[in-house]
């Protein structure tokens, strides 16, 4: 089983849209998926139309995976499944904190699910805290959607920094261009910049596009309702430069 997280400092850059839809791609190749909602926002979980089954009670979900297993649902998409979120999840950093051996919790308990799932995919919230450094460790790839700004490149140094600081493998970070607007001077320089570090930015980019911008009406994932969108075909590629990685 491998763990794909999407992550990054800022919210509004794609990140949820991304882990949507390389959830789906991957289960459309016939792995068994489990997408993790851990932002409290739970955007994930809107665009899949669901919501938590039964009652998260923090303590027990970082506890056991057999308590955690209860949280999950069927989507309506063969092969993948949904944890999905809540606002109680706001509580999950403080009671890391509570915990013994609170850096490598979600790395024990994604291993109690080793022989259910062929790949967790983490749509994780937007902030450095004890949450993000246990899934740093946990994740065999994590994946950082970079808005063509500095901003935004700023803010994935900042999380490079953190992970060096912290002793934490950063050769498992990857970056990949998103909301990316070739029409923008800007955009196509700092692209063009950065893509230069192939050790680090993945090919694909995904275009600033109303297609995915869609996906809060639709509530489906793109390549489900819009297959020939310039879009589906970028995260396409996305999905195939990550299953190399993984």
């Amino acid at each position: 089983m491998k763990i794909l997280t999407l992550y990054h400092l800022k919210g509004g850059v794609g990140k949820t849209a991304a882990a949507v839809n390389l959830s789906y791609l991957a289960a459309a190749e016939g792995r068994r998926v489990l997408l993790c909602d851990l932002d409290p926002q739970g955007s994930a979980s809107y665009y899949f139309r669901m919501r938590p089954a039964r009652k998260v009670k923090v303590g027990k979900l970082l506890k056991s995976a057999k308590f955690a297993e209860k949280q999950v649902r069927e989507s309506d998409y063969e092969n993948l499944f949904l944890m999905p979120s809540d606002l109680v999840l706001r509580q999950l950093d403080a009671k890391l904190e509570a915990g013994k051996k609170s850096r490598s919790r979600l790395k024990r308990l994604f291993a109690g699910m080793e022989d259910e799932y062929d790949l967790i995919v983490v749509d994780a919230p937007p902030a450095i805290t004890l949450l993000a450094e246990n899934l740093f460790r946990a994740s065999d790839l994590l994946l950082l959607p970079i808005i063509p700004t500095v901003l935004a490149h700023q803010a994935m140094l900042k999380v490079m920094e953190f992970m060096e600081t912290e002793g934490l493998d950063t050769s498992r970070v990857r970056a990949f261009f998103s909301m990316a607007d070739r029409r923008k001077k800007l955009h196509r320089e700092f692209m063009k910049q950065l893509s230069a570090d192939a050790t680090r930015f993945l090919p694909a980019a995904i275009p600033y596009a109303s297609a995915v911008e869609n996906m809060g009406l639709e509530r489906r994932p793109l390549p489900d309702y819009d297959r020939r969108s310039p879009a589906t075909k970028a995260y396409r590629e996305l999905w195939a430069q990550c299953a190399k990685l993984l």
